[in-house]
């Protein structure tokens, strides 16, 4: 990396940011950042360096001087329960549970026909192999129990973390018997359940698979990517990653609070976010000019007619999974490039488009919709105002940002799915960005980082490898020493 060139995009878009975020409901935005530089506290952790693998001292990660960790439940290994781990380690959550330990759910983005793992008893569709495992875990990457909590979904991506105590699983995919096959080729009609949904999986051990294994239909059958729950609104917002196609941002309404229920009910309405007076506007700088840093949308809500539908014979699959999003679109629903990790805090959803955004210099279009390296984009839900906070001005400083997670001081961890080595990177609220960590692994350096989030205690960073051979790290160090 060019670190000149890496110092004048880090001014740039912190001069942008800073001056688009000055006031208004945003003003939260960059209340962290300001207090920082008072107390002298720099923003990064220094150059990023060869640390070795408590578990077999082998180096994994480059990670900041201070900072230790430990992987863990390795594709192929064994979980407590007695299943093989699956793999493709993808969006995960922590929650607090006894003596001081945390437990983690985790994604496994499974696709194809590939048969359940786990029991095929409890599983929602035996002939998929996606789903979720949930693992106990202290502060240093030791698993103390572990077992499958969701089985039978497929290419479960990502989710988010329900104050109700549940990991929300979403399915990135439409697949099933009534749609054509996906870009895979493989064989559709060997499925025996329709996909493309949200499923509810309650953070506990012991797990039980079959209490989770039913789709929340209403929320929508599309390529769902996160999940966040907004308290004031009582709305599930949700971010599609339709690759080759328009993506959108959504909100579920459900019948009942899930506060109430301890659990997300089927049965409400689905609506996707639009411009005041700019229908269709693209967001995305797909077919024109991508928005400037700071710029501000008032924005309203739309309704999906038929959030579940089931296709006619030979509908293609790039039809399906088009076929809820058009439905927006139909009613004038914004335009974004894949949408993928969002996250929550104070009534304020922020979300990446992976893609969206000007094309850097120096870079060509990549494949997909989207032609740019990545934007991370913030909802105010009270105000139902829309601003977008970040853009990468050069896949050097942040090259297609997916998952993300709130540090304690209210930075964002962005987790990187590029081409040409993935980091972790920190976004404060000003718009300023640094590296935290690098993937080491042999061989498989271009293999995306997934699903980070902090222990309930702030003290570990657990965050996953998704890839064919999959693990899951436990990181710590000195985390008051910079932006996180």
């Amino acid at each position: 990396m060019d670190r000149g060139i890496n110092r004048r995009a880090v001014l740039r878009g912190t001069a942008l940011a800073a001056a688009a975020m000055a006031g208004g409901p945003f003003q939260g935005f960059t209340a962290w950042a300001q207090p920082q530089a008072r107390r002298g506290r720099p923003l990064d952790y220094g150059p990023l360096g060869p640390v070795a693998d408590l578990r077999d001292d082998t180096v994994r990660l480059l990670l900041p001087e201070g900072f230790e960790y430990r992987s863990f439940d390795v594709t192929g290994g064994t979980l407590g329960d007695g299943t093989t781990i699956p793999g493709r380690h993808d969006g995960m959550a922590a929650f607090r549970v006894r003596g001081g330990r945390t437990l983690l759910v985790r994604n496994h983005e499974v696709n194809g026909p590939v048969g359940a793992f786990g029991d095929p008893g409890t599983a929602y569709d035996p002939a998929a192999g996606g789903g979720t495992t949930t693992i106990e875990v202290d502060r240093f990457g030791n698993v103390t129990d572990s077992a499958v909590s969701l089985n039978g979904t497929q290419m479960n991506c990502s989710g988010g973390a329900m104050p109700w105590g549940s990991w929300l699983s979403c399915e990135e995919t439409v697949n099933g018997p009534d749609v054509g096959n996906d870009f895979t080729g493989a064989d559709n009609s060997l499925l025996q359940a329709k996909h493309g949904y949200v499923f509810d999986v309650p953070a506990q051990l012991p797990a039980d698979p079959a209490a989770a294994n039913e789709p929340i239909r209403s929320a929508g059958r599309f390529a769902h990517e996160s999940a966040v729950w907004d308290p004031g609104t009582k709305g599930l917002y949700m971010t599609e990653d339709n690759f080759g196609f328009p993506s959108g941002f959504y909100r579920y309404l459900p019948p009942t609070n899930p506060m109430r229920t301890r659990r997300l009910v089927d049965g409400g309405r689905l609506q996707m976010l639009a411009v005041v007076g700019q229908p269709n506007i693209d967001l995305a700088g797909e077919s024109g000019p991508a928005p400037a840093v700071g710029s501000t949308y008032d924005v309203e809500w739309v309704d999906i007619p038929d959030p579940d539908p089931t296709f006619a014979p030979g509908t293609t699959n790039n039809e399906a999974i088009q076929a809820v999003g058009q439905q927006g679109r139909d009613a004038g629903a914004a335009i974004f490039s894949r949408l993928e990790g969002a996250a929550t805090r104070g009534g304020t959803v922020w979300f990446t488009s992976t893609q969206g955004g000007a094309m850097p210099p120096g870079t060509s279009d990549p494949s997909g919709f989207g032609r740019g390296r990545g934007q991370v984009w913030a909802y105010h839900a009270p105000t139902e105002t829309l601003r977008l906070v970040y853009e990468s001005p050069s896949r050097d400083v942040l090259d297609f940002p997916d998952n993300i997670a709130t540090s304690r001081s209210n930075t964002l961890v962005l987790c990187e799915d590029g081409d040409d080595g993935n980091f972790l990177r920190g976004l404060t609220r000003d718009g300023r960005i640094f590296d935290f960590a690098r993937n080491n692994i042999a061989g498989r350096t271009d293999d995306e980082f997934a699903g980070a989030t902090f222990g309930p205690d702030w003290h570990t960073l657990y965050v996953n490898i998704q890839a064919g051979s999959g693990l899951t790290f436990a990181i710590w160090g000195p985390w008051q020493r910079g932006g996180f």
